[in-house]
Order: structure tokens, then sequence, then C-alpha cells
């Protein structure tokens, strides 16, 4: 047996060593580790490691949700803040951590935004869907001027990341005039980002396909989605960011409104 042979390996590593490594990874690296050794395994599930995976303001966070979070240790409150999102503040905001990197994602409800002509029942309706994870969507009876806002403070969000804003949605099946070019709005910190020609619906079209045109993406949950824009935000831009979709240009209904998504690019 050579020295080389006696020599300790990475695994033989105290556990209170291995934790401050794994502490300074990622999620995803925790889960692999926990294969290397005992000492890694029992490390890698260690309620040090994954409190430095979760939001510095988590505590605060959770005491808002409805109902509230039930947790054994910090890995279970990561997997399950990671897999759907905790709902917050009577039901109209959600919070979920991108699995990867466990920066924070929102989703303003149809409730926590402005929508015009939103408290008028000749236009709007408020109602349960059981694809929603919120207790209210809002549905659209008919409408020729459509104006969706919302606002998210950004010291919610987690520093240093480029977020991606988009509107979740869906359409009924005798809906009508929602394939007309709309326009996206995202603002932060004196920048406004628009964009044009978005459409709720796939645009109906004769010879060549329209050019630079945005269209919805289907969600995992069931949902659509068009993007409405992203931003950058770091530790000391503070202030509120706006977003929203508009389209003004025909008469058109049944469109339904679940939210406004926030979440890490």
């Amino acid at each position: 047996m050579t020295e080389s042979d006696n020599a300790p390996g990475f695994s033989d590593l105290p556990e209170g060593c291995v934790t401050d490594i794994l502490s300074i990874t990622s999620p995803r690296d925790a889960c692999r580790a926990a294969s290397i050794s005992k000492a890694f395994h029992s490390a890698a599930d260690s309620d040090a490691v994954w409190d430095r995976f979760l939001p510095l303001d988590y505590p605060q966070v959770i005491t808002r949700a409805v109902p509230p979070v039930v947790f054994e240790s910090k890995k279970q409150l990561y997997h399950r803040l990671s897999e759907s999102y905790i709902i917050l503040d009577r039901g109209y905001l959600g919070l979920k951590l991108d699995r990867e990197s466990g920066r924070k994602c929102y989703m303003l409800g149809a409730r926590n935004l402005s929508i015009a002509w939103g408290g008028d029942t000749r236009y709007w309706e408020w109602g349960h869907s059981p694809e929603s994870r919120f207790a209210e969507v809002g549905i659209l009876r008919c409408v020729w001027w459509l104006d969706i806002q919302g606002r998210i403070a950004s010291a919610m969000l987690s520093p240093k990341t480029t977020y991606v804003v988009y509107l979740v949605f869906r359409v009924t099946r005798d809906s009508w005039g929602l394939s007309a070019p709309g326009k996206t709005i995202v603002t932060f910190g004196g920048v406004r980002n628009e964009t044009s020609n978005v459409y709720l619906q796939q645009p109906r079209t004769r010879g060549r396909p329209r050019t630079q045109a945005h269209t919805q993406t289907p969600r995992s949950d069931g949902w659509m989605e068009i993007k409405l824009g992203e931003f950058y935000y770091d530790n000391g831009d503070e202030g509120e960011i706006e977003m929203g979709f508009q389209e003004h240009h025909e008469y058109k209904g049944g469109l339904i409104v679940e939210g406004i998504e926030v979440r890490p690019k």
C-alpha cells in the first residue's frame, strides 16, 4: 500500500466542513452530493445547508401563507416552495422558488391587477376556475378597451436577477376578437420597454406569415402565457415594476385572466 492510498479523500472531510462547502453550491449539487458518503448525505439534508438556499426573508413570507405552510426541515420547505405556488395576502398573490437557483417567482392574481372596466359586470365577471391556483379569475364578457396592468415592489424579488414577465390566461371555446395585435409594457427604474404585435390568439393569415409576431405559449399547468417583457433587478434598485398588456383595436370577449407572473429568466 502506497502513501497516497492512506491519504484522506474528499469523502473523509468532517461533516461541518462538508456543510460549509455544500452551502455555497446549489440545491441540485447538494442533492447529488448526498451519494458520496455518509458525511455528505447527512450534510446534504441538514438545515444549515438548505437555510442558505432559502430567501433571507422566508420566515416573514411564509407567515403570510394561506393555508399555513407545514414543514419538518428546511430541505422539505425548499422543495415545497419550489414545487408549486403558495398563496399569500388574502389569496391574491402567489410565491414559488425557482427549483434550480432558489430565486423567487411571483404571480399576481387577477384580483391583484388593475383591469380597465374590471368592476363593471357588463364587461367583466369574476368567478372560480378549477384549474386556477387563485379563488377568482377575471372573465372577459365583452369589451373594446382591453387594458391589464400589474405592479410589484422590487424589494420583494431576488437581487442580481434578470426577470421575465408573463400574462397568464386562457380563452373560452366561444371567444372572439382576441387575434388583434396588442402591446406590452414593462417599466422599471425609469426605463420603459414596449413590444408591439403581441397576440393573445394566433392570427389567421393568408399567404406569408406575419413577421415579428409574438403569440401565446402553452404552460405545463394547462394555462397559456405571453411575454410582456423583462428587466434586471439588483440590490439598491428600489421602486416598483409596472407591467401590462393593451389592445384597443377590436371588440372582444372570452378571455380568462389568471394573473401576471414574474419569474427568473
